[in-house]
C-alpha cells in the first residue's frame, strides 16, 4: 500500500516537473505571440515564421489572414499568426556579429 502511495506521490511530482518546464513556457510564448499579432497595424514593418521581412498593410481579424508587402507592389496574404516578430535591422545585425563571433577561436 504504501509503494502505490509513494510511486503516486512521484508521478504528480513528475506531472507538475513536466507542465513547468514544458507546457508554461509554451503557454507563455504562445501569449507574447499572440499579443503581438493583436498588436499589428499597417506599416508596420516585421518578421514572418519563413524569414521574409516585410510590411503589414491590412489584416482581417475575422478571418486571421494578412496581406504583407514583401517588395515594391509585390504583395502576399499570409496566416496572420506567422508574423513573428518586429523587425528591426540593429538587432538583427547585431546578433549575426554575436553568432560569428562565437564560431571564432580568441587569438592569444
Amino acid at each position: 500500500m504504501q509503494e502505490i502511495v509513494v510511486l503516486g506521490v512521484v508521478m504528480v511530482l513528475a506531472l507538475g516537473a513536466y507542465w513547468s518546464l514544458v507546457i508554461f513556457p509554451r503557454q507563455r510564448d504562445f501569449q507574447k505571440q499572440q499579443q503581438y499579432v493583436s498588436s499589428l497595424k499597417p506599416g508596420d514593418e516585421m518578421i514572418t515564421f519563413g524569414g521574409l521581412i516585410g510590411k503589414v498593410t491590412e489584416i482581417d481579424e475575422t478571418t486571421g489572414v494578412a496581406r504583407v508587402e514583401i517588395a515594391d507592389g509585390v504583395v502576399v496574404r499570409m496566416i496572420a499568426a506567422s508574423l513573428l516578430r518586429p523587425y528591426d535591422p540593429e538587432e538583427l545585425a547585431e546578433n549575426i556579429r554575436k553568432s560569428m563571433n562565437q564560431g571564432k577561436e580568441p587569438n592569444e
